[in-house]
């Protein structure tokens, strides 16, 4: 699915730029999934799992997402560079397709900027659009306080948990959260 491209401005004064992924931003994108992922451990990889990420991979999935009618991506560009992205997909299955699932990440240079909340006005917006979808799921780690807030600020109730679900390399376990912001109709 495409959707329209969306400028506004950040709190800091500088323009934004929220839109599908174009093969331009391809690099880009490679870039900013192995810097984002060295930067928390909050992200589901490390940077050196980022290495099977490729430019030709990133144009299939680019142009699967775009045709597809049942997922959204989408970038947030500052000054040409990726800032963060979000991604929306739900099922086509009867029994499913009122679920709709979610996942976001930001590089930390561009966080307090308001992207985060502007991404997830676009992913309702999106759900909303679509009578099928009833309810928006997502998941974060045990200690994401910052993803947390953000959440809960955009309607989200925690849900469940499953305990030991994030092992990092230090061997250290994390809860994963489940929570859910339901489609008023």
């Amino acid at each position: 699915m495409v959707i329209k491209d969306i400028e506004y401005k950040l709190k800091d004064g500088r323009m934004a730029l929220i839109r599908s992924p174009r093969d331009e931003d391809i690099q880009g994108m490679l870039d900013y999934l192995s810097i984002s992922a060295g930067e928390t451990d909050f992200i589901l990889r490390y940077p050196e799992e980022c290495s099977k990420y490729t430019a030709e991979g990133e144009k299939v999935l680019f142009d699967r997402i775009n045709e597809a009618d049942n997922e959204a991506m989408l970038i947030c560009l500052v000054e040409g560079k990726v800032a963060g992205n979000c991604q929306i997909t739900w099922s086509k299955k009867i029994k499913t397709r009122h679920r709709a699932n979610v996942a976001i990440a930001l590089l930390s240079e561009f966080w307090n900027q308001g992207i985060g909340t502007r991404l997830f006005q676009e992913l309702i917006h999106i759900a909303e659009n679509n009578i099928n979808i009833l309810q928006i799921e997502l998941e974060f780690i045990e200690g994401n306080t910052r993803a947390r807030a953000l959440y809960e600020k955009m309607g989200f109730k925690i849900t469940g948990v499953k305990p030991n679900a994030i092992r990092l390399k230090d061997g250290t376990l994390l809860n994963e959260y489940s929570m859910i912001r339901e489609i008023k109709r």
